[in-house]
C-alpha cells in the first residue's frame, strides 16, 4: 500500500472517531495532518523548511540507528531501494552500533558522520565515514521525506544496485609497486583505486597472497570487482610488480583535476609498457582505458600514415587547404580564421590541423572504403579487440564504411571511436614506426599473448615524427608544448558531439620516451584542456 493511499485510509477512520470521541481524538487528527485544527491537511509545496528537514532527518536516523530498515525506508523517497539496502547494511555487511551524527544543514543538504561496528567471524572492526542527504517535498504526499540514493548509506555506493558485503575476500589482497618498487596506493593516488581493485582480481591468485575478510561495495549489475572499503581481518597481500610510473603518475593525477571529465594515458613508446593512467570523472569511469569516443583530429596521425603508405603523398607532397571539401553531398570546413592555402603540403595541412586537406585527399587511388581501418588495424594494432593489457581496455574501433562516415572518419569523426590509451599508442607507433601493445603488468606473469601489428615503413614512421614536430613547435600543439625540451612532437583534436554545446578536447604528444593521450568532455579545442594535461605528463620525462 503507497504512502498516500495509508494515509488517506489512517484519515478516514480518525474522521470517524472525532465524531463520538471528543477533544482528545481530535487533537491526534491535528496533530497527523499538521493543520492545527483542520481535518484535512493542505498539501504543502515547495522545499522543505528548516524544521521539517530537521525533523525528517532525526526520525530517519533514529531508525537507521535501530536497525529499523522498513521505517527508516518510510520517511524517503524510495521505499523498496531504501528498504532493501538498509537492510543489507545490518544483514549482509553485519554493521552494528550504529551512531550517526548530523552536521549543520546547508538548506535541505544535511551533511553527517556515521560510526560503527563490523561484527563478522568473531572479528570485530570500527567503521566510520562521513556522507550527506538531501530532504525533499514527496510528490504525491507533500511530506518531507529523504531524496534516496545510495549515497546515503555510504558515499561508495554510487549505482543503484550496489550493495554493501561482509565476506571472505574474493580475491587475495595485492601489493602493488610501480617500476621503481615504490607501494602504489590508493591514498596516494586516486585514479588508480578502480584499476588496483581489477588488477587484484584478475592477479589476486597469481602472486601468492592469502584471503582475509573484508567489508566491500559489490557491483552485481555491471560485473566491476568489489570495492574494499574496510579490512575486518587481514589476509597476506601478494606483490604485484606494474609498469606505471610514480613521478609519471603523480602527474596525471594532478594534471587531470583541473578539468572535469579528463582523462590520460601515458606509454613508454620503446615497451608499451602504461607509465600513467588517470581520471577525473564524477561517474568513477576509467574512460582512460575504456572509453569509446571520436578522437577529432588525433586521427590524422593515422589517416596521415595512409595516405603516406598508399602513395597519395608526401610530407612535403601537396595537400591543398580550401575553405571548404565536399563529399557525396556533405560540405565539410575548417576552424574559424583558418586561411586557405591551395599550395599547402601534407605537413602544413597537418600542423594547421586543415580538415578539408585530409577530405579531398581520400577519395585519390588507390584508397578504398577500407583503406582507412587497414591501416588502423594492420600498421597501428586497433581494431581487433585482442588487447591484452592487464585490464579491461578498449581497443579502438575504426569500421570500413561508405559515404560521408568515410570523410568524416579520416579527421576523427563519424563511426570512428578511440580511448586515450588508443591514441597514446598511436603516437607510440607513428614515432618509432613499431607497435607495442601497451600493458600495466608483465605478460611473463601470466603468459598472455600480446597483440601485434606490421608497424609502419622507416620512411613513414620519419615523416609523422617530423610533422608532429611542426605541430609541437610551430603550429596547434605550440602554446600547450612550450618550454618542453628534447625531442617533443604532438597533435591536436577537437571532436564535435551532438547536443553539446562545446567539443572534446583531444591532445597526444610525445617528448623523448614518453607518449601520453587526453581527452576532456566539452573541453573545447585540443590545446585548451587536453593539451596542458598531456605537457604535465611529459615533463616528468616519465
Amino acid at each position: 500500500m503507497g504512502k498516500g493511499v495509508k494515509a488517506a485510509v489512517i484519515g478516514g477512520v480518525f474522521a470517524v472517531m472525532v465524531g463520538g470521541a471528543g477533544y482528545g481524538a481530535f487533537n491526534i487528527v491535528s496533530a497527523l495532518n499538521g493543520d492545527g485544527g483542520s481535518g484535512v491537511a493542505a498539501k504543502k509545496t515547495g522545499p522543505p523548511g528548516k524544521d521539517e528537514v530537521e525533523e525528517t532527518t532525526a526520525r530517519f536516523f533514529a531508525a537507521w540507528e535501530k536497525g529499523e530498515a522498513a521505517r527508516a525506508a518510510s520517511l524517503t523517497n524510495n521505499d523498496a531501494a531504501a528498504e532493501r539496502l538498509l537492510t543489507a547494511f545490518g544483514d549482509d555487511a553485519h554493521v552494528t552500533d550504529v551512531k550517526i551524527t548530523p552536521g549543520a544543514a546547508r538548506g535541505t543538504t544535511v551533511p553527517y558522520a556515521v560510526k560503527a561496528k563490523v561484527v563478522y567471524d568473531g572479528k570485530t572492526e570500527p567503521l566510520g565515514y562521513r556522507s550527506e542527504l538531501k530532504v525533499v517535498r514527496g510528490v504525491t504526499t507533500g511530506r518531507a521525506l529523504v531524496d534516496w540514493q545510495p549515497s546515503v548509506v555510504h558515499p561508495e555506493l554510487k549505482r543503484a544496485d550496489d550493495t554493501l558485503v561482509t565476506d571472505t575476500s574474493a580475491t587475495p589482497p595485492i601489493e602493488a609497486v610501480g617500476r621503481d618498487g615504490s607501494v602504489l596506493t590508493k591514498e596516494k593516488y586516486p585514479s588508480l583505486g578502480p584499476v588496483l581493485d581489477a588488477l587484484r582480481e584478475k592477479y589476486g591468485d597469481e602472486v601468492g597472497g592469502t584471503r582475509g575478510i573484508e567489508l566491500v561495495v559489490r557491483h552485481p549489475g555491471n560485473g566491476a570487482p568489489d570495492t574494499p572499503l574496510l579490512t575486518v581481518a587481514k589476509g597476506k597481500p601478494g606483490k604485484l610488480v606494474t609498469t606505471i610510473s610514480p613521478s609519471a603518475q603523480s602527474a596525471a593525477e594532478k594534471a587531470v583535476k583541473r578539468f572535469a571529465q579528463s582523462s590520460v594515458v601515458a606509454v613508454k613508446p620503446s615497451t608499451g609498457e602504461v607509465l600513467a593512467v588517470a581520471n577525473h570523472r564524477t561517474d568513477g569511469f576509467n574512460a582512460a582505458f575504456e572509453g569509446q569516443a571520436a578522437p577529432g583530429s588525433t586521427m590524422k596521425i593515422i589517416t596521415a600514415a595512409m595516405l603516406i603508405d598508399n602513395g597519395v603523398t608526401s610530407m612535403k607532397g601537396p595537400a591543398p587547404c580550401p575553405d571548404t571539401a565536399v563529399w557525396q553531398s556533405q560540405t565539410f570546413k575548417n576552424l574559424t580564421n583558418m586561411k586557405p592555402d591551395e599550395n599547402a603540403t601534407l605537413a602544413n595541412s597537418f600542423m594547421r590541423s586543415c580538415n578539408t586537406a585530409f577530405i579531398k585527399l581520400i577519395d585519390e587511388k588507390p584508397l578504398t572504403d577500407a583503406s582507412l581501418t587497414q591501416e588502423a588495424e594492420e600498421r597501428f594494432g586497433l581494431g581487433r579487440d585482442n588487447w591484452k593489457t592487464g585490464v579491461v581496455s578498449f581497443d579502438g574501433s575504426v569500421p570500413a564504411v561508405g559515404g560521408p562516415d568515410r570523410a568524416a572518419g579520416a579527421i576523427g569523426q563519424g563511426q570512428v571511436q578511440m580511448s586515450p590509451l588508443n591514441m597514446a599508442s598511436v603516437t607510440a607507433t607513428a614515432i618509432t614506426g613499431s607497435f607495442r601493445q601497451p600493458y600495466l603488468v608483465s605478460p611473463k606473469l601470466d603468459g598472455r599473448e600480446l597483440a601485434q601489428a606490421r608497424g609502419l615503413p622507416a620512411s613513414t614512421a620519419s615523416q609523422l615524427k617530423q610533422m608532429m614536430w611542426l605541430t609541437a613547435t610551430q603550429g596547434t600543439a605550440a602554446p600547450a608544448m612550450a618550454g618542453l625540451g628534447g625531442e617533443i612532437g604532438a597533435k591536436t583534436g577537437s571532436a564535435e558531439v551532438d547536443g553539446n554545446a562545446k567539443s572534446n578536447s583531444w591532445f597526444t604528444g610525445f617528448r623523448d620516451d614518453i607518449a601520453a593521450a587526453a581527452m576532456t568532455e566539452e573541453g573545447g579545442h585540443g590545446g585548451d584542456a587536453a593539451g596542458p594535461i598531456v605537457a604535465a605528463v611529459l615533463r616528468t620525462g616519465g
